[in-house]
């Protein structure tokens, strides 16, 4: 046993987080992303590995990731393991453009890993707002984040049939979906080099117009999309379907005069209908509510709401909080302002509850119409990829960037960030919260319309909150968490002229299992 003298021999003088960097720049090795950056090392090639990393480990600014990586003010041993001596913000901004100059590149190695003539590729488009108005890239757009009237960026994401991303793309604020899918067209036949693909785009982005112009005259260019509303009323009006379809079954396939050579294939979810008619209900009442508040406005005593204008100038603020305009009637008077539900518009909305319609050009000999609803269904993957960059892991907003280029880099780190995320996140199912059995989830449901269920063993685990081995199971956050608890110590022995030496703490049970299923090994004693 150690005696108090003897442990004195020795001082630790610094402490840095160390397990997570090992699992995330060993799981970069592990898929060759270094190599793919650069086959050989160089300063550019060390700074974009650790801006992707720190992008995993902790996102944050460039100047503050740029102070976390300093010797003087690390916070993780990520530049001493990247062999990062010294650096200046130009240099760290450098590594930016220097790995932009290689996105073609890079895209195409990853286009060759996951895509093959044949794949189906998923395509969708998000928004982010931006700081500043400086940058030209920045514009008013629509917004997916609710900040109406603030300066926005697009970009698109391009990934294989599971959702592990490929390619990204970024373009001004206010470029529509429609028209972003030309330049993915090119990518795909140009950078990639595939002549046969089935593109995944939703309703808004597959329109009539990138159909008609952008995929049709291409031979080999199969896609799959949905109708949206306003098309699925018509075809009943021209009775093409009848909602009789669905008493005995929830998905139909059927043809229609106005989509010639394509396939219609009908679906219905009684879950997804019922809900959308609680969520109509809820909005409902929340409008006439509002609109309530004018109405008594104009009768009360005191300072009473009058005059057709103002009146008008107080409903335009509130109806289209809940967007809602379109199922009411409005009567406004110079003192008076009533109004009443449009029950028949109401009717005609909830008929269509629950329904959509897969529309593709795929031949049925090729592909059956579970396989052709799944495949659009899979569009949700790109939609847990766009949440994990946003907001829940990697926070890609907000963007202070100014220079176009500048933006674009962020915005590939942040990809390729999520890349090393992705795959993590696959070796890593059995302990985090995710269903690790999805084959068989696959096999017990019922029906490709019908929500999707967990596996037996991940409902077991989620109620259990054990894994079969009996250890706890951990959301992802929670993991890198936990192994940052795995430190490297620096020891100076007080021996006079003694060199200090490295020791990284032990792992404990639950964290080996994680480096085990990472295939991370960690050199203890240095």
């Amino acid at each position: 046993m150690t005696s108090v003298e003897e442990s004195n021999d020795f001082e630790i003088v610094r402490s840095l987080p160390h397990g997570h960097v090992a699992a995330i720049l060993g799981e970069i090795k592990a898929l060759k992303l270094d190599r793919l950056l650069l086959s050989r090392n160089c300063p550019e090639k060390s700074l974009a590995l650790a801006l992707i990393a720190s992008r995993i480990i902790n996102p944050q600014s460039k100047i503050a990731t740029a102070r976390a990586l300093r010797a003087e003010t690390a916070t993780t041993t990520l530049a001493d393991v990247l062999g990062i001596e010294s650096f200046t913000d130009t240099e760290l901004y450098r590594a930016m453009d220097w790995l932009l100059d290689r996105q073609p590149q890079i895209e195409a190695t990853l286009a060759k890993r996951h895509l093959n003539d044949g794949t189906l590729v998923l395509y969708d488009l998000t928004s982010t707002y931006f700081e500043g108005h400086s940058c030209p890239l920045a514009k008013v757009g629509y917004s997916r984040d609710g900040k109406k009237g603030t300066p926005q960026i697009v970009f698109g994401l391009l990934t294989d049939s599971t959702g592990c991303p490929v390619a990204v793309e970024v373009f001004d604020g206010n470029t529509a979906d429609a028209k972003t899918v030309s330049s993915q067209i090119q990518k795909i036949r140009g950078r990639f080099g595939l002549s046969r693909v089935v593109l995944v785009g939703d309703r808004g982005m597959l329109t009539d117009a990138r159909i008609r112009e952008d995929l049709r005259p291409i031979e080999g260019f199969e896609w799959i999309t949905a109708l949206r509303n306003t098309q699925i009323r018509k075809l009943i009006v021209n009775k093409s379907f009848q909602l009789s379809f669905f008493d005995e079954k929830d998905i139909a396939e059927i043809s229609d005069p106005d989509f010639p050579g394509e396939r219609l294939i009908v679906c219905r979810n009684p879950l997804l209908a019922t809900e959308r008619a609680r969520k109509r209900k809820e909005l409902l009442e929340a409008t006439e509510k509002e609109l309530e508040k004018i109405v008594q406005a104009t009768k009360r005593e005191k300072r009473t709401l009058k005059g057709k204008e103002k009146i008008a100038i107080r409903v335009g603020k509130v109806i289209p909080k809940y967007k809602m305009e379109k199922h009411f009637c409005f009567e406004i008077d110079e003192n008076s302002f009533i109004y009443t539900r449009d029950e028949e518009k109401i009717a005609q909305e909830s008929s269509l509850d629950g329904i959509y319609i897969i529309r593709t050009n795929v031949a049925p000999e090729r592909m059956k119409e579970k396989d052709a609803v799944k495949a659009y269904k899979n569009l949700a993957a790109v939609e847990r990829a766009f949440r994990c960059i946003k907001t829940v892991d990697l926070e890609v907003r907000p963007i202070y960037h100014r220079l176009p280029d500048r933006v674009r880099s962020h915005i590939f780190i942040c990809m390729l960030a999520y890349y090393v995320e992705w795959h993590l996140k696959k070796k890593l199912e059995t302990i985090l919260f995710e269903d690790h059995e999805k084959d068989i989830a696959s096999e017990l449901r019922q029906s490709i319309v019908a929500p999707s269920k967990r596996s037996p063993a991940a409902q077991k685990k989620v109620q259990k909150k054990r894994t079969r081995d009996d250890l706890p199971v951990l959301s992802y956050k929670e993991v890198l968490r936990y192994l940052s608890t795995i430190v490297k110590n620096t020891i100076q022995p007080r021996l006079k002229g003694a060199m200090a030496f490295y020791k990284v703490t032990h792992p404990t049970t639950l964290q080996q299992r994680i480096l085990d299923l990472l295939g991370t090994k960690l050199d203890c004693t240095q």
